[in-house]
């Protein structure tokens, strides 16, 4: 005997017998009622389904007298689905109303096929609902599910999996199989009758699986006969929330013997309690006779489900169902008349129009004949001693919005009494950076992890100025990177940049204390300081090179390297032009020296300078520098770095500057064996050398670098070059002024060297 159904039939008479003592519900009414036991039977069921409707069984209380026939007004039940469903089939057309507190079947809400039908517990179409919810909650993507072959089974399932699709999981992610196939899921939901249940965990008992976090529908999950199973411990479910029904206890622990004996139910359920038989004992028919109950079984010392009022669910629902149908006459189905004798209006039409509070617990039905759904989220959680015991841990109420249906009030305790969320998926998720590929023949949840390109996030390309951060998870915004004067390097290009000028700046201020002195004079003085002053020039445009590029700098960069460079090397040009001039005006009958004066040295130097500043001026006309945004050069940043524009007139520039240094150092090198004391040829003509391997060295590495580097070699190429202008041309004068002033004088100059006494000879042959 399953003495949880027991309970259930004697809440419905002790709800029955409160209504016939209560003085606000039916007064003058008494309600009658009959106990079947369908056996969990079908045709069980359908046969007293048509004792009900047929009123074939005599009245059991005989001692009251009854209006009208024996046709019962109302039922309450069935506990299972598909009974309830064949009892309907006969019932329905005679307009009885069945009010079930425990047939959750979503299929019994078609008005069309059961008009009769109203239930206390909820819908399992809100329970399916419920159960997605909560799977998506825990993330679980790869589940075992595991379903009675029954209405209540097949249709809970297929609630599920509507309700799955609905929480925008079925379609991609969920996939559901038999038991024996789902090795690797760790979760299994069980939309499973206890009777089926009860079966499966038996013989799982018998052949050990591993374990495995259950998902329990609330038929089993909330049955206490199911605490036994101790492989189920972890298991959650939704349940019927927690009652009270005040005296229902002492109810149900108030049975003598005589009361026992009187009840068929009663009395089976007591001899297999307390194992003894009711009256005279009798033979088993193998020598030993069976014990007789002798009045010393105590019910209140008796532990099982009848007993156990701790965790009053589904009972509440009973109690509940006998109250909607008490209301449902006391509104205005029953009339009592001027003879005292009541009409009943068996349709019952106005039970779907029941609301009433009782006990605290609100009940009401829908269009559909269903309550409002709000459910406990119940954990079986391992107690003292190692007992088994339901712990609500959380609560559903579907009448709220979808995200704040389900609240979590306590820890769970997992399988294998973990506190760690079980994880159940078919293959684990991707890591960033890698995109999932389906495995062939497998659902969509099984996948392996293929790597995705550089610069993606779940392989979709980020957005051009975006790059994948370090955990690969989102795009962020590309690092922008440009020679700063903060960095390192800025910082050493700027002291180089800096230095030069001071020592081009230094030099010139030696020269202009000394510019009486013969070797300043002898060297053409005025082009010395418009040659320092056009090396300092050039020492300084390299900083227009540095820092954040704008609009200004980009243009300005290029032109002041291209004019201070220009006027540098005419300096240097024009230096070379005097010394083969002058020696040109030593032999005999030249004048060539008055086409050489000062007024035609600047004109030259200001002439080549002009070329120049215009070439600059048409680039910066026609098509001027500007700065961009490079985002193809590294793939993980953006280089701000400045467009020349016109390509021509970058080239143009740097072509012109390279023009003027090859005639300078062409000139320069004819010019080298001239009188040593006062000839600088031989000093400019390694200067020019250096000066052009090192532009020259510059085109291949200007293009081949990366990024800011490319700013880099241009700037290096700038203060090297200055360098060995200066070094060159103006170190071995200052140190002779400095540290060797015997030197410094005309005399010294005008002293013939071996070089010269062999100019000599072979000029006068």
């Amino acid at each position: 005997m399953d003495s949880r159904e027991l309970r259930f039939s004697r809440a419905m008479i002790f709800a029955v017998e409160e209504i016939n003592n209560s003085s606000y519900l039916l007064p003058g009414v008494t309600l009658g009622y009959q106990v079947h036991d369908s056996c969990s039977s079908v045709p069980m069921a359908v046969k007293v389904a048509f004792q009900l409707a047929n009123g074939q069984d005599p009245m059991f209380d005989t001692g009251e007298q009854c209006s009208g026939s024996a046709t019962v007004t109302a039922i309450v039940g069935e506990s299972a689905s598909t009974p309830t469903i064949s009892m309907l089939r006969i019932i329905g057309p005679f307009g009885i109303p069945q009010v079930s507190h425990f047939s959750t079947c979503a299929c019994l809400s078609d008005k069309k096929q059961y008009p009769t039908f109203f239930r206390t517990i909820p819908s399992d179409q809100f329970q399916a609902a419920a159960l997605a919810h909560l799977i998506r909650h825990f993330g679980w993507t790869w589940i075992g599910a595991v379903r009675s072959d029954s209405d209540y089974g097949n249709n809970g399932m297929a609630a599920f999996l509507q309700a799955a699709q609905e929480e925008g999981i079925y379609q991609h992610d969920l996939h559901i199989f038999s038991l024996s196939k789902v090795s690797t899921a760790q979760v299994v939901v069980a939309f499973v009758a206890s009777g089926d249940m009860r079966n499966l965990l038996e013989e799982m008992d018998r052949l050990p699986s591993p374990p495995r976090q259950w998902i329990g529908s609330e038929t089993w999950v909330t049955d206490p006969d199911m605490l036994r199973f101790g492989l189920c411990a972890g298991a959650i479910g939704f349940g019927i929330q927690r009652s009270v029904i005040p005296g229902l206890r002492d109810f149900l622990l108030d049975l003598s013997p005589q009361k026992v004996s009187n009840s068929p139910l009663l009395t089976e359920f007591w001899e297999g309690a307390f194992g003894c038989r009711l009256g005279i004992g009798t033979s088993t028919g193998v020598g030993v006779e069976e014990k007789v109950c002798d009045g010393s079984e105590d019910i209140q010392q008796l532990q099982a489900p009848y007993t156990d009022t701790s965790q009053l669910r589904v009972t509440n629902m009973v109690y509940k169902a006998v109250y909607a149908i008490a209301h449902a006459i006391h509104s205005i189905v029953c009339e009592e008349r001027e003879n005292s004798t009541v009409n009943c209006d068996k349709k019952l039409n106005r039970l779907r129009r029941v609301n009433f509070s009782r006990n605290g617990y609100q009940v009401s039905f829908d269009a559909n004949g269903d309550p409002i759904a709000t459910y406990e989220l119940v954990n079986w959680q391992i107690r003292e001693r190692g007992k088994l015991e339901f712990v609500t841990v959380g609560r559903y109420d579907a009448s709220l919005p979808l995200d704040q249906r389900l609240d979590m009030e306590r820890e769970i305790t997992w399988v294998k009494n973990s506190t760690q969320v079980p994880v159940s998926v078919c293959s684990e998720s991707c890591p960033p950076g890698t995109r999932k590929a389906i495995q062939k023949g497998k659902p969509v949840c099984c996948y392996d992890c293929i790597q995705c390109a550089e610069g993606e996030i779940n392989c979709l390309i980020c957005p051009e100025e975006y790059w994948p951060n370090a955990e690969r998870d989102r795009c962020i915004l590309k690092p922008v990177e440009f020679l700063s004067f903060h960095e390192v390097l800025g910082i050493i290009l700027t002291a180089c940049s800096v230095g030069g000028a001071c020592l081009a700046i230094a030099t010139a201020t030696i020269f202009y204390r000394h510019r009486t002195s013969a070797i300043v004079r002898a060297n053409n003085s005025e082009l010395s300081f418009l040659l320092l002053f056009s090396l300092a020039l050039c020492f300084l445009c390299s900083l227009t090179f540095i820092g954040r590029p704008s609009e200004w700098s980009c243009m300005l960069r290029h032109t002041t390297f291209g004019i201070t460079f220009v006027l540098c090397i005419s300096c240097v040009l024009g230096k070379t032009l005097v010394v083969l001039m002058a020696f040109r005006a030593t032999l005999p009958g030249s004048n060539v020296m008055k086409w050489f004066g000062p007024p035609q040295q600047r004109l030259t130097v200001v002439s080549f300078t002009f070329v120049q500043a215009l070439i600059c001026t048409l680039w910066l006309v026609l098509s001027p520098p500007f700065p961009i945004k490079n985002p193809t050069t590294y793939k993980e940043k953006i280089i701000l770095e400045c467009d020349v524009g016109s390509a021509i007139g970058f080239w143009a520039v740097l072509g012109y500057i390279g023009l003027l240094a090859l005639l300078c150092f062409v000139l320069a090198f004819l010019a080298r064996k001239l009188p040593d004391n006062f000839n600088e040829a031989k000093f400019i003509t390694f200067s020019m050398l250096i000066f052009c391997a090192v532009w020259i060295t510059f085109i291949p590495a200007y293009v081949s670098s990366p990024g800011k580097f490319t700013v880099a070699v241009e700037i290096f190429a700038i203060i090297t070059s200055s360098f060995g202008l200066f070094f060159l041309l103006f170190v071995p004068k200052c140190f002779i002024i400095l540290f060797r002033p015997e030197k410094n004088t005309k005399k010294h100059l005008m002293e013939k060297t071996s070089n010269d006494i062999r100019f000599t000879t072979k000029a006068k042959h």
